[in-house]
């Protein structure tokens, strides 16, 4: 199994995964094309379905599938059982990393990406991750579940067939942690609703906006491109989000990734989604945040936490409105 191993330093959970560095090219040269192997078939291929699990979700399109979930064959997180810490040593801290680990096939096209989805099949893939997260809810030990989209290899993906994944874990991630407590001290109402409504009112760092949802370059980006996606409508929990504004959701992730790719090429990049911990009843707005994988995270990033941002949030979305304008002309 898994172990979580507490860093003393940050109060943050390591997961150590030994059976994760199996997988197929997961330490293959930068060089090497993710699925090299011609003679390989991709297990997430129509006509290749019994090279996974039985799917525990599946979305239907005219008779076939057009989205899959199945539990992970290199699990991070796995078991039923609530977290035991155990002390090992004065600084040493461990628990077994029980929990659920699936993964959510985008589409039953191998050449796809979320940016590729037409509108009945974008509304499909968060009706899945709708779906699968309340489920997980239902589970003891399971007190947050972490939905994620890493495309392209620079990313963190180990398979070119489009995909992300859901983790389940037994415990709630400092990230996570953080984000709640900003939004229990901000004295305005919700930070991610106030932030939308003065976005919305100036504009100038506005991606994509409708009725359902806004993606902007928030002001405050670390990273070149970076965009945050907030639906309109409060919810704490993305499974509690009414079908249409999840449908929105997925749209606008899509138009978002169109006009990265028609600016910047197909760059790599990690989505994910920052819901309210399972049984958290607080001021929680969730959202989805979108990391274009454009530079290094180097060693003053790393040493203070500290982002360096070489393309003002300003800039960026100025460049992606235009790219738009330019592709519906």
């Amino acid at each position: 199994m898994s172990q979580l191993r507490l860093n003393p330093l940050n109060g943050r959970w390591v997961t150590i995964v030994a059976e994760r560095a199996k997988r197929p090219y997961d330490f293959a040269p930068r060089s090497q094309q993710v699925e090299a192997d011609p003679t390989r078939a991709c297990p997430f291929c129509p006509g290749s379905e019994d090279a996974t699990p039985p799917a525990l979700e599946t979305q239907r399109r005219d008779g076939a599938w057009q989205v899959r979930v199945v539990p992970n064959r290199y699990p991070a997180f796995e078991g039923e059982d609530s977290m035991a810490v155990h002390n090992l040593g004065p600084v040493h801290v461990q628990a077994d990393a029980s929990g659920i680990h699936e993964v959510i096939i985008l589409s039953p096209d191998h050449t796809e990406s979320w940016k590729d989805l037409d509108d009945d099949a974008a509304a499909m893939v968060m009706a899945a991750l709708r779906n699968r997260m309340a489920e997980q809810a239902h589970h003891a030990n399971i007190r947050y579940t972490q939905a994620i989209v890493n495309q392209g290899r620079e990313a963190g993906a180990s398979l070119t067939h489009p995909h992300g994944q859901l983790l389940g874990m037994p415990f709630v991630p400092g990230e996570i942690a953080d984000e709640e407590r900003a939004f229990a001290r901000f004295e305005g109402g919700c930070i991610l609703c106030v932030t939308a409504e003065a976005e919305l009112a100036d504009g100038v760092r506005v991606v994509v906006a409708n009725d359902d949802v806004v993606v902007l370059c928030p002001f405050w980006s670390g990273t070149p491109y970076e965009m945050l996606v907030i639906p309109t409508q409060h919810e704490g929990h993305l499974y509690d989000s009414p079908e249409t504004a999840l449908a929105a959701v997925g749209r606008a992730v899509r138009d978002a990734l169109t006009m990265l790719a028609d600016r910047l090429g197909d760059v790599a990049y990690n989505l994910v989604f920052h819901t309210a911990p399972h049984q958290h009843g607080n001021a929680f707005h969730w959202h989805a945040h979108l990391w274009p994988k454009l530079v290094t995270v180097a060693g003053f990033e790393r040493g203070t936490g500290v982002m360096i941002n070489i393309a003002p949030p300003e800039e960026a979305a100025q460049e992606l409105r235009s790219v738009a304008r330019i592709a519906t002309s």
